[in-house]
């Protein structure tokens, strides 16, 4: 038998917002109750700090216990919290289930914020405290959820659709910066939650019940988000949060393939996204053979596994013990389907999409960046497309001015050599952003140390090529390439893409 659907009304949504808000259940009120041990023991699922530092906390404590730590509560605590909501309703709602003569939370209500202030998502119980999961789970503020919020642009725009919205945390910090939203999702239940997110938080969505691009048909938006069920294996649905039904990486293509007819001219997708490494095909060649004419690309990759801990990851995101002979039998099925289809690793990563109708060559970009960095790739995304428009639009750029950017600095390493330390690696790094690292000779070292926005790049070459006895023509053939790759990744500014006040354009 099907569990109900939760049922989220205005008045409910408005009265739990009173509630919470009286009892300063947000981000910075949670904190402030916790401390920072007991905190940041409480996400590393070390739950008694936590329990301590409630037990005093009135309304608040009560809150943090019933959604946060899956605690049982009496009936009492629970009306003094909830107040001016009625136990009754949070029960109608499908908030609440009895738990003997006591409550607990049914489903998951937690503070989520941003720079701009705090909102509440609901989400089912996380799968550590209520496991296994069920097929139509679905899940809160998980890292595949932030992480996409970090790879995606704010910059304002009139509409954003979100594909496949889950309990709706893309939408919530699109809200920031887009006038309308539209949130899709093929599940009735997340629809559900997604509802009581945004009523909760009086956040104005358009919500429709559909796969894939159907629900939004002959539309078109200016931006579009999509978390995808992505996971890669065989073609199956177990839970409806992660799987397409699709095989392999099919999931990821079909949104890739599709995306871009959805947007307005110029309009932006971001992606999550997962491709198959076989030994038959480089992964650059099988995502770039996803794309449609007409569209500006980025593939990011940011992790790639082996087959195994691909497996066993998924296997205890669902609440299932590897050891266990269900999950031994899982994953044996899924280890079976990889090795016949030639599976050698699965990568992971963040894809930036552009339609670009007027665009005879597109620009499309895939790299490898699996080092640390911390600067989330939303904004780097936007410049990203910035400096493609730029490199579209001046097919010249020896006629240009440029600047070496304040956070680009040039390491040298220097080996003893005949005559004392020789330099042997000249590497150009770039301190924010994905951190990109470039290798340079002497030459381009030296013209590097040229742009300082003041002669144009056809000078500084003819200045070189007479100082070093190069010939000019091939210098320029070298040296082009190495200016357009460097101008990419934001190493090197045109000068009206360069910052005036030494922060990031």
């Amino acid at each position: 038998m099907t569990d109900p659907l939760p049922r989220f009304s205005t008045d409910l949504c408005e009265r739990l917002r009173e509630a919470f808000a009286a009892a300063r259940y947000d981000a910075d009120g949670v904190v402030g109750v916790l401390g920072t041990a007991a905190h940041a023991a409480l996400g590393r699922d070390e739950p008694e700090p936590a329990y301590e530092a409630t037990a005093d906390a009135g309304p608040l404590g009560t809150l943090v216990r019933l959604f946060l730590l899956g605690s049982a509560e009496s009936g009492t605590a629970v009306s003094r919290a909830l107040a001016p909501a009625t136990v009754d309703q949070a029960l109608d709602a499908g908030l609440l289930r009895p738990d003997g003569d006591q409550l607990r939370a049914a489903l998951d209500i937690r503070p989520h914020a941003d720079e701009h202030g705090s909102w509440w998502v609901v989400s089912d119980i996380d799968t550590v405290r209520d496991s296994p999961a069920g097929r139509e789970y679905v899940g809160g503020v998980g890292q595949a959820a932030m992480s996409l919020v970090r790879a995606t642009s704010r910059s304002p725009v009139e509409s954003l659709c979100d594909i496949g919205t889950g309990s709706g945390v893309q939408a919530l910090h699109a809200s920031r910066h887009a006038r309308s939203i539209t949130a899709t999702d093929v599940s009735p239940r997340a629809l559900a939650l997604a509802e009581g997110t945004f009523l909760l938080n009086k956040v104005n969505v358009e919500l429709l019940r559909g796969s894939w691009f159907s629900p939004v048909a002959r539309r078109r938006f200016d931006r579009i988000v999509c978390n995808p069920p992505f996971v890669v294996g065989p073609a199956r649905v177990d839970y409806t949060y992660r799987d397409s039904g699709l095989a392999g990486d099919e999931a990821s293509a079909l949104v890739v393939r599709q995306l871009p007819s959805f947007l307005a001219n110029g309009g932006t997708g971001h992606v999550l996204g997962a491709w198959l490494h076989t030994a038959e095909h480089d992964w650059e060649e099988r995502v770039r053979g996803w794309l449609p004419p007409g569209t500006d690309a980025w593939f990011v990759q940011r992790d790639v596994a082996d087959p195994p801990l691909y497996v066993g990851t998924w296997i205890r995101d669902a609440g299932i013990d590897p050891a266990s002979p269900e999950g031994r039998h899982i994953a044996r099925e899924w280890l079976d389907w990889f090795a016949s289809a030639g599976v050698e690793g699965i990568g992971f990563g963040f894809v930036t999409l552009r339609r670009i109708d007027e665009a005879d060559q597109p620009t499309v970009v895939c790299e490898d960046l699996r080092h640390a960095y911390d600067d989330p790739l939303g904004a780097e995304a936007q410049d990203w497309l910035r400096r493609v428009d730029w490199l579209r639009t001046h097919p010249d750029l020896r006629a240009e001015t440029y600047t070496v950017p304040p956070t680009v600095v040039l390491e040298q390493i220097n080996a003893q050599g005949e005559n004392g330390w020789e330099p042997r690696i000249r590497r150009l790094h770039r301190t924010d952003g994905p951190g990109w690292q470039h290798e340079l000779d002497e030459l381009a070292s030296a013209l590097l140390a040229g742009c300082q926005g003041h002669l144009p790049l056809a000078d500084l070459l003819d200045l070189l090529a007479a100082a070093h006895g190069e010939p000019t023509d091939a210098l320029v053939e070298t040296a082009l390439p190495i200016v357009r790759e460097l101008v990419l990744h934001g190493m090197l500014l045109p000068a009206e893409l360069a910052p005036t006040d030494g922060v990031r354009s």
